[in-house]
C-alpha cells in the first residue's frame, strides 16, 4: 500500500492510496463517521485499472490524527472479530 497526501489544510485532507483494497478504506471511513468531530469522510475508486483510491476527510480536529485513530479502532475491531471466530470454530 502506498499513500500520498494530495492536499492538506487544517481541517481537510485529501489522500491518494495505491495498491489497496477499497474495503479496508470503507471500514476506516465507517469508523471516522462514528465520531462527532468528522464533518465528511469519503472514499472513491479513482479508476479500477490503476488500483488507486482517494480519501477525503473534513474534521473539526486534525484530520490526519482522526484517520490514524479510525485505523487503530478498525484494527482493534478486526482483532476482536478474529478472536470470536477462533473461539467458535475449531480448526482440524
Amino acid at each position: 500500500m502506498q499513500a500520498q497526501v494530495i492536499s492538506s489544510e487544517p481541517k481537510e485532507i485529501n489522500i491518494s492510496i495505491k495498491e489497496t483494497d477499497v474495503g479496508i478504506l470503507y471500514i476506516i471511513q465507517h469508523e471516522l463517521l462514528k465520531e462527532s468531530k468528522i464533518d465528511f469522510a469519503g472514499v472513491i475508486v479513482k479508476h479500477p485499472l490503476t488500483n488507486e483510491c482517494w480519501m477525503k476527510v473534513n474534521s473539526n480536529a486534525k484530520p490526519l490524527d482522526e484517520i490514524k485513530n479510525a485505523a487503530e479502532s478498525a484494527i482493534k475491531l478486526a482483532n476482536e472479530f478474529k478472536q470470536l471466530f477462533n473461539s467458535k470454530i475449531q480448526v482440524n
